[in-house]
């Protein structure tokens, strides 16, 4: 388990996957993430499976929101990295809140925070980066906030709201983040 100022990271369970479906079902949801199509508890049931057959360092958190007197938590969304890459020293992340009652609230950055810090720190990557969609302004705030940059752009990458829009491609090095 991770621990940040807000949230907590733990290993996503079998009983998280109902939550999973609901909010992947929301169109408002889905609409920051490369995923287009609406999902069943059966598609969530077998990427936990395949999820749990990969190496540690890809496997999935769930995010939990912590209360103020740190007993009760509500799970909000779920992070990871994707794409570990040992050799260059690197990984992208994923991440979303699915529970819209903690949109814009801070909870994301601080579940980037707290897993770009065990990457950087435990799992000894260099640079921990990811993907936004251009008109994401809400999640390259939390980005920013968390301490990534800006590094590229993928012109015209990704159709998305009826018309080709940029992908932005951000990222932190060790040396920035412990900065």
């Amino acid at each position: 388990m991770l621990i940040g100022k807000a949230v907590r990271l733990r290993r996503v369970e079998r009983e998280d996957l109902p939550r999973f479906t609901v909010w992947l079902n929301d169109p408002e949801v889905r609409e920051g993430l490369e995923m287009i199509y609406p999902v069943s508890l059966a598609n969530e049931q077998a990427w936990f499976e395949e999820m749990l057959r990969s190496e540690p360092a890809a496997q999935q958190f769930s995010i939990d929101a912590l209360s103020g007197g740190g007993g009760a938590v509500l799970h909000i969304g779920i992070i990871g990295f994707h794409r570990v890459d040992w050799k260059n020293s690197h990984a992208e992340i994923g991440v979303f809140i699915g529970d819209k009652a903690f949109w814009g609230r801070g909870f994301g950055t601080d579940a980037v925070r707290t897993l770009t810090r065990w990457g950087l720190n435990e799992l000894n990557l260099h640079r921990v980066w990811l993907k936004v969609y251009e008109d994401n302004k809400r999640a390259i705030r939390s980005y920013e906030k968390a301490g990534f940059r800006h590094e590229g752009r993928l012109r015209e990458d990704a159709f998305h709201r009826g018309r080709y829009c940029d992908t932005l491609v951000m990222g932190v090095l060790r040396s920035e983040f412990e900065a």
